[in-house]
């Protein structure tokens, strides 16, 4: 890791800055931290004496030298250096650096993470039927943000938002009650003999079909949700049993890309435990909200908002028609989705003054327990983590609600608490779509002369059927990466193979859908995710593999195991580090593989995932010409391929890192 290295050098600047002229522990002062563009010009660098020069009334060069003459030791640094044009170029002590980044030499400063715990709410999917890919987006991009904070030291918890009492959910009961009539306990039976989700699938745009046949149908959905969100039955029992039976299914979806939670929040909870009531108090009682006494929305409560929706559709399913005021609350008494998700939003910031009861739900992926909130006191565990009290919170949305989560920010605000509404980031996502290729292998090709089929990608739509199950797109990926598998491994038995295609599938899926900038709609293609030799996760997992061989086969040729070389390595001439013959290919494979954490940083910063995956890509690529360019098992010279070995072993290391991030394993073979 690097970063640790920068914050040195930073405060040994600053101190010889404070020492030299007086500077004292300016804040103002950056002190910027580069790479040069090669290795004999420093590892590191810094353009300090440039932002000194006209304050200091110095040349930048005069700085420089001033500050290399004078900064002192710093633990991992060779020398400073003052470069004509003004730069103090760093260059590192190369053992000293690779050794203790492998664990023989002493622990690396820790950079703190921020204070207090931050909460990551991420999937969010309407429990009333399969999850198909663009659900896919928005868990992969969620569990990378989880994963990218807990790298830094951040406490983080993991939620995931249950609408079961949203209009989704009353369409699907409608369906069982006006298309399909059955009694509660006819659809136990059917869940427990069919694969329920993708049952609802197709009973769900049966539903908005039958709505489209007559507008008048929509009271009954309008009935339907009342009914819900009231808990008059039969309709409040069976929109609970088609909610957990899904949310079911969406799990283990989920947890086949390694995608796993710590409390599922669930919507009719926020209504029962008087969660919206005691919102509602507080948004009235400061004027955040008022009563509409005339226009269309007469009887509505509403709040002001600061901005219209910039786009049509912006608001989503409920758009408001004054665009001034946003419903809160309908005039037959039900509150929107926006009212639920702003009791949520002021819980989560711990400032609503109440508290779910939680229930033990299920099995997490780790063998903990996965939580869940509850309404029921006979459900509740009296010993439980603490949730919510976030210091900062992440909703990951689709850009779709970026107005609605404005909204959220105004509320927080509008009740006195800016630094909650400053502390809460959408974190927003652009579609998925299909690529041509990839929706006639599946079945979903619109018509040749369609006007669809002249776009340059093949839209979905769940409320339409139109669409790609999560699993079928999942299973599909597995089962050509077992044909790629059986090609390569012929010898291995069909369970093996079936695991290792899992995980090349797992990769493929989880590195395509975070390698594109997250602004940008995206075209799912199963042989482009799939391919071992572009910019793909069987790419990345391939290096690590070949990485894993190298040491298999030098185990058998030459009797050394990684302990070996590892504990030879402080004792061994350092000249093939040190580039002594003017080769410093090894040592920047080093180097690189050292800027994960800065990396990371970026990342958070930008929520840019794609950051994340082509510097793997990358990493991968210097690693594979490193491999063709200077081989271990052949090369007579020791000390030559010891230092090798352990550059691979700190690659292999560092790639299966940047892998774990995106939420890939790498498999035993390929």
């Amino acid at each position: 890791m690097i970063l640790p290295l920068h914050e040195a050098l930073k405060a040994r600047v600053r101190a010889t800055l404070a020492d030299r002229y007086g500077l004292g522990e300016d804040a103002a002062l950056s002190i910027a931290i580069e790479t040069p563009p090669n290795r004999t010009m420093g590892d590191l660098g810094t353009p300090v004496a440039f932002d000194l020069a006209r304050r200091l009334r110095k040349a930048p060069r005069v700085i420089a030298q001033d500050l290399a003459e004078h900064i002192g030791t710093i633990p991992g640094v060779a020398r400073l250096d003052a470069a004509p044009n003004g730069y103090l170029n760093v260059f590192l002590d190369r053992p000293t650096f690779l050794c203790t980044r492998l664990g023989l030499g002493g622990r690396l400063p820790v950079v703190p993470p921020p204070p207090g715990k931050t909460i990551v709410e991420h999937t969010a999917i309407n429990p009333n039927k399969a999850a198909h890919i663009g659900h896919l987006r928005n868990a992969a991009l969620g569990d990378t943000l989880v994963r990218v904070l807990r790298f830094r030291g951040q406490p983080v918890e993991v939620q995931n938002y249950i609408d079961d009492t949203g209009v989704q959910v009353a369409d699907v009961v409608v369906g069982f009650q006006a298309l399909e009539p059955r009694s509660l306990d006819d659809l136990v039976a059917l869940a427990d003999s069919t694969r329920f989700d993708f049952y609802c699938w197709d009973l769900y745009a049966r539903v908005t079909e039958w709505y489209e046949q007559d507008k008048d149908r929509m009271k009954v959905r309008a009935e339907a949700l009342h009914a819900i969100e009231h808990g008059t039955e039969p309709a409040a029992s069976m929109a609970a049993f088609i909610a957990e039976r899904i949310v079911r299914c969406h799990l283990k979806t989920m947890a086949r890309l390694n995608i796993d939670y710590e409390l599922l929040t669930w919507e009719g909870d926020i209504l029962r435990l008087q969660f919206w009531a005691r919102a509602f108090e507080v948004l009235k009682e400061l004027k955040a909200v008022f009563l509409q006494t005339e226009g269309r929305l007469a009887g509505c409560w509403v709040m002001p908002i600061d901005e219209a929706p910039s786009a049509p559709g912006e608001a989503g399913e409920e758009d408001d028609p004054e665009q001034r005021e946003k419903v809160i609350v309908r005039s037959n008494g039900t509150v929107t989705y926006v009212g639920k998700d702003m009791a949520y939003q002021f819980w989560k910031s711990g400032i609503l003054g109440r508290d779910f009861q939680y229930r033990r739900f299920a099995s997490r992926m780790d063998g903990g327990v996965l939580w869940a909130t509850t309404s029921q006191a006979a459900l509740a565990e009296a010993t439980h983590p603490p949730f919510g009290h976030a210091a900062a919170t992440y909703n990951v949305i689709d850009v779709r609600q970026a107005y609605l989560q404005k909204l959220l920010k105004q509320a927080l605000i509008a009740v006195g608490h800016p630094a909650e509404a400053e502390r809460l980031t959408h974190f927003s996502y652009e579609m998925v779509a299909l690529s041509h290729p990839t929706a006639r292998e599946l079945g979903f090709a619109p018509p040749p002369d369609s006007e669809e089929a002249k776009k340059p990608f093949v839209e979905v739509s769940g409320r339409k059927g139109l669409g790609v199950k999560a699993d079928d797109l999942i299973d599909r990926v597995i089962d050509k990466a077992v044909a790629e598998v059986e090609r390569r491994q012929p010898e291995l038995r069909e369970a093996e193979r079936r695991a290792i295609a899992s995980d090349i599938g797992v990769a493929a899926v989880r590195y395509f859908l975070v390698k594109y900038s997250r602004t940008k709609v995206i075209a799912f293609d199963i042989d482009e995710a799939l391919s071992f030799e572009g910019e793909s996760g069987p790419y990345l997992q391939y290096a690590v593999v070949r990485a894993n061989n190298i040491f298999q086969k030098l185990q058998e040729r030459a009797g050394l195991s990684e302990a070996d070389v590892l504990a030879a390595l402080p004792a061994t001439s350092a000249e093939a580090l040190n580039g002594a013959d003017g080769d410093h290919e090894l040592w920047a494979l080093v180097l690189e593989c050292a800027r994960l954490d800065d990396i990371v940083e970026q990342v958070i910063r930008s929520l840019e995932f794609a950051v994340l995956a082509k510097y793997g890509f990358g990493l991968a690529q210097m690693f594979n010409a490193f491999y063709h360019r200077a081989p271990i098992l052949n090369e007579e010279r020791p000390e030559v391929r010891r230092w090798r070995a352990a550059a691979v072993i700190y690659f292999r290391q560092q790639l299966t890192r940047v892998l774990d991030l995106m939420g890939i394993r790498v498999p035993p073979r390929m």
